[in-house]
């Protein structure tokens, strides 16, 4: 048994120093979670505490004799736990400015859809609006509602379609964060130049010769960088 199935058992037997652990392990975890909800009107260091309850819960609930890891378990838990708390407060709260922007955004949308026969794109809403094109995508994505499980989303022959009946769609979005979370840890364990070989290769899309002439190597070193981390991820994440 390993330690965190160790501690979890301790844990639900009551030891507070184990559950203490548990908690202070899993910061990182609860952390990449709570990112996932920024620009919702809430302020993160809330939601790091509703999702720490979530956690907490998690760890009182689960099975050891589960054949799954922790974290694969609590992603979803947590995940939940904060939602449930967005919708039970109701609705999203956001910035007069922001709601401004979402109104005006919401009128050249319809605007430019009649006038081009076209739903039109984030780039040309931001262009009639003369303000940038995140600003946007933040106003119109803070402005939309925390919807009931039981929302009616499709309405036909008087057989209603709810919101819950759609949540096995919902599964990629879990994974997805999940395989994200999985991700990050990952990169955090690599030494420091080939996190900065990953990041730039990877999530600023530069060259193997950009990438070179800036950390100062030859691009071969950089390729076998790039190699050796590949094949780590691909033994790590496998082992997960």
């Amino acid at each position: 048994m390993d330690d965190t199935l160790k501690l979890i058992k301790l844990a639900q037997s009551g030891n507070k120093e184990a559950m203490e652990k548990l908690v202070s392990d899993n910061v990182r975890l609860i952390w990449s979670i709570v990112k996932r909800f920024k620009n919702r009107g809430y302020e993160a260091d809330d939601l790091f505490q509703i999702g720490s309850m979530g956690l907490i819960r998690c760890i009182k609930k689960f099975d050891v004799g589960f054949n799954v890891k922790f974290s694969t378990y609590a992603v979803p838990m947590i995940m939940g736990e904060i939602r449930r708390f967005m919708r039970d407060d109701g609705m999203i709260k956001i910035s007069r400015p922001l709601k401004e922007t979402a109104v005006k955004a919401k009128y050249v949308c319809e605007t430019l859809a009649k006038k081009n026969g076209r739903e039109p794109t984030v780039n040309e809403v931001a262009e009639e609006l003369g303000i940038e094109r995140e600003d946007v995508i933040m106003a119109m994505e803070a402005d939309k509602e925390v919807e009931s499980l039981y929302s009616i989303i499709y309405q036909g022959d008087n057989n209603p379609v709810y919101l819950i009946d759609k949540l096995t769609e919902k599964k990629d979005e879990t994974e997805n964060i999940l395989i994200g979370i999985m991700i990050e840890e990952t990169i955090g364990k690599l030494r420091q130049k080939e996190q900065k070989v990953i990041k730039m290769r990877y999530y600023e899309d530069k060259t193997q010769s950009e990438v070179a002439k800036e950390i100062g190597v030859s691009q071969v070193q950089v390729s076998r960088i790039e190699k050796k981390v590949i094949n780590y991820f691909r033994e790590h994440l496998k082992t997960e």
